[in-house]
C-alpha cells in the first residue's frame, strides 16, 4: 500500500453507535514516501514502458497498467502528500473544523449558507479557500469528515434521532420487495474483484445501506448503478451510517431529481442537457458524431448513473466526487465534456461508432492523473453556472416527459390490441 494511517478524524464528529465497515486499506497521507513497485522485464521482454504490471491502488482495487501509468500514479501520490500538508497547515492556523463554519454554498444553497447582504470577509475567504483546496484534492484521511460537511449530509443526519439508521435497518430485516430482490441479484456483481466488497461482511454492509435507502425513499427504491456508488462510499466513509447519509444527500440534494426512479426521467434529462452542452462546448466533435449517427448516451448514461465509479480509476473518481459534493451536479457535465475534449483529434478522425466507444472507454480507464482531467474539466471547458444548467434542464424536462407519456400511451395501445 501507499501509506499508513496517521490520524483518526471520525471522532471530530459527535460519535454515534455505528456499524464499522470491514478493514479497508489505510487511506491517509503517509509520513514517509511510498511508491508503487513493479517488476522490471527480464532480458528479451521488450520495452519496460510497455510491460503490463498489476498493483493495488489506495482503496484496494487491483489495477493493471504499464510502467508509465505507475510513474503517473507515483507523481499523483506525491502531489497529494504536498496537498495534505496544506490542509494540515490550515487546520493548525484556522482550527480543525474551519470548513464547518457557515459559508457561501456552491451546491444550491441550504442550511449554513450566508446571504450576500450578511457576507463577512472571513466567510468569503474561507469559501474561496475551500473551493480551491477541494479542486486540488481532499487528503483521503479527511474525506469522510469533509464530505459529510460540505455535502450537507451531517446537517441532514442531525435532523433525525440518533437511532434513525439502526431502527431503519431493524425495520427492514426479513422484508422482501422488488428492490431487495434486485439488490440481492446485483451484490455479487458489484466490484467482484475487490477483496472487501466481495466478502460476506462487505456484501452484508452494502446490502444494509442499499435496502435501508430503498425503504427511506420508496419512489427511488433501488436502481442499478446505485450499488457501485454505495460501494465506493462505503470504502471511503468506513461506516455504514456515514455511507448511508452520503447516499441520501447525494440522491436528495446533490443530483437532479428522478435520476434513479423507475422511468429514469431525470437521467434522460441529463443526457439531453449533456448533448446540448457538447454542441456548445465542443461543436466540431458534436457535429462529427451526429453525422456518424452516434448517440452520446451510449457512453454517458453509465457515467451519470454510476457517477464515473465504473469508468475512471478509483482515486480519479474520488477526486471528481470531492468537487461534486462541494459544487454540485454541474461537475459531472464538466468531467464528461473533458473526456470528449481530451480526445478531440482522435474522435474527429474515426468513422465507426464502435471506435468512438473504444476511444472514450480506454481514455477514461487510464485517466490515472486526476489533475489532468480536472484541469481540462474546468480550464479547457470553461464556465458553466448552476443556473444555466438548471434552465437547460427545465427546457428538456418538458420534452422528456412528453416522450415518456407518448411511450406509455403506445404501450397501452399495444396491450389493448393484444
Amino acid at each position: 500500500m501507499f501509506g499508513t494511517q496517521v490520524r483518526d478524524v471520525e471522532d471530530d464528529f459527535n460519535p454515534r453507535r455505528r456499524r464499522t465497515l470491514w478493514n479497508t486499506p489505510a487511506a491517509s497521507m503517509p509520513t514517509t514516501t511510498h511508491t508503487i513497485r513493479y517488476s522490471t522485464p527480464r532480458k528479451g521482454h521488450g520495452n519496460a514502458h510497455h510491460l503490463s504490471v498489476k498493483f493495488e491502488d489506495l482503496y484496494g482495487f487491483m489495477v493493471e497498467g504499464n510502467v508509465d501509468d505507475v510513474n503517473v500514479l507515483n507523481d499523483v501520490r506525491e502531489r497529494m502528500r504536498e496537498q495534505g500538508r496544506v490542509w494540515w497547515a490550515l487546520e493548525a492556523s484556522k482550527g480543525a473544523n474551519w470548513y464547518l463554519q457557515p459559508r457561501i454554498s456552491s451546491n444550491g444553497g441550504g442550511e449554513g449558507v450566508i446571504s450576500v447582504t450578511s457576507l463577512k470577509l472571513s466567510v468569503l475567504t474561507n469559501t474561496i479557500t475551500l473551493r480551491r483546496l477541494i479542486r486540488k484534492g481532499v487528503p483521503p484521511v479527511l474525506r469522510p469528515k469533509v464530505w459529510l460537511s460540505v455535502s450537507g449530509a451531517a446537517k441532514k443526519r442531525s435532523t433525525v434521532p440518533e437511532t434513525y439508521y439502526d431502527e431503519l435497518i431493524r425495520a427492514t430485516e426479513g422484508k422482501t420487495t422488488p428492490a431487495t430482490l434486485q439488490i440481492d441479484h446485483d451484490l455479487p456483481r458489484t466490484f467482484p474483484c475487490h477483496p472487501s466488497l466481495n466478502s460476506e461482511e462487505g456484501q452484508a454492509s452494502l446490502r444494509r445501506v442499499l435496502v435501508g435507502y430503498s425503504f427511506r425513499d420508496s419512489e427511488v427504491g433501488y436502481c442499478q448503478g446505485l450499488n457501485y456508488v454505495a460501494a465506493l462510499l462505503l470504502l471511503v466513509m468506513k461506516t455504514e451510517e456515514d455511507a448511508f447519509w452520503m447516499l441520501a444527500v447525494l440522491l436528495e440534494n446533490v443530483l437532479v431529481n428522478d435520476c434513479y426512479t423507475d422511468n429514469l426521467s431525470g437521467c434522460h434529462v441529463e443526457q439531453r442537457v449533456f448533448k446540448d452542452l457538447l454542441a456548445k462546448k465542443c461543436p466540431r466533435i458534436a457535429a462529427h458524431l451526429e453525422a456518424m449517427g452516434f448517440d452520446v448516451s451510449l457512453v454517458a448514461t453509465e457515467w451519470f448513473l454510476c457517477l464515473f465509479s465504473k469508468t475512471l480509476p478509483s482515486e480519479t473518481t474520488l477526486r471528481v466526487w470531492d468537487v461534486l459534493f462541494n459544487e454540485g451536479a454541474k461537475v459531472l457535465f464538466h468531467v464528461a465534456l473533458a473526456i470528449f475534449k481530451m480526445r478531440e483529434d482522435d474522435l474527429l478522425r474515426i468513422q465507426h461508432i464502435g471506435d468512438v466507444i473504444d476511444i472514450l472507454q480506454t481514455t477514461a480507464h487510464h485517466l490515472y492523473d486526476p489533475d489532468e482531467l480536472l484541469t481540462f474539466a474546468f480550464d479547457k471547458i470553461g464556465s458553466m453556472t448552476t443556473n444555466t444548467i438548471t434552465k437547460e434542464r427545465k427546457k428538456q424536462e418538458t420534452v422528456v416527459m412528453a416522450e415518456l407519456d407518448q411511450r406509455i400511451r403506445r404501450l397501452s395501445s399495444l396491450k389493448m390490441d393484444g
